[in-house]
């Protein structure tokens, strides 16, 4: 697919002015949407399934299915909605499919890595260099604990404390009702604190 949307005067174009485009066969609008929603949709999924490589077969196989199925979108609905929803459920059966041990750490994307590591070497500051390492030793601590939760309770995790949507939207996307994401959301936080109590101390 060919690169760059033209945008409208001098804003960027909305989801729904990119769909429409694309159902009028300017299909390398879906281009714009998935650098868009690339790095939100790869925190997502990588919530889930703990695993890099994995997370980056599941975003591909994501944004394969928006594009086959772009069609069906019905123009007035959220699309961060709908692509949240595929990528949670290709994720969750993806999970289900496969067996394998979670990466332990990072935590982060590696590209967030790899400028992590660069700012490292241009640290002058020691104290910066600490802090630097603190929170990676916190993401390594956080990752452990995540992964001792079920798929849908840490997707519950990521999508209300790392992408910070509500309860309605996770509702939404995960497909039940409010009253469950508040019950898992409460599970789930409850069993974190247990966890990173008992295995780290981190909360006393």
């Amino acid at each position: 697919m060919e690169k760059a949307i033209p945008e409208v005067g001098a804003r960027s174009p909305t989801d729904q002015e990119l769909i429409l485009r694309m159902k009028s066969g300017e299909l390398e609008a879906f281009d714009v949407l998935v650098e868009r929603y690339q790095k939100r949709l790869y925190r997502v999924i990588y919530g889930v399934l703990l695993h890099h490589e994995d997370t980056s077969d599941v975003l591909m196989e994501t944004f394969l299915k928006a594009y086959k199925n772009i069609g069906s979108f019905r123009i007035g609905a959220s699309f961060y909605t709908w692509i949240y929803r595929i990528a949670i459920n290709t994720a969750i059966s993806f999970k289900r499919k496969t067996k394998f041990s979670p990466q332990p750490f990072p935590y982060f994307p590696d590209d967030e890595e790899g400028q992590l590591e660069k700012e490292f070497v241009d640290y002058r500051s020691g104290e910066q260099a600490v802090r630097q390492m603190e929170i990676k030793e916190l993401g390594k601590i956080l990752n452990d604990a995540l992964s001792k939760l079920s798929e849908k309770h840490r997707a519950v995790v990521v999508l209300f404390d790392l992408e910070e949507l509500s309860h309605s939207e996770i509702a939404k996307i995960m497909g039940c009702s409010e009253g469950t994401i508040r019950s898992r959301l409460f599970y789930a936080h409850k069993q974190l604190q247990k966890i990173l109590k008992k295995d780290n101390n981190f909360i006393t």
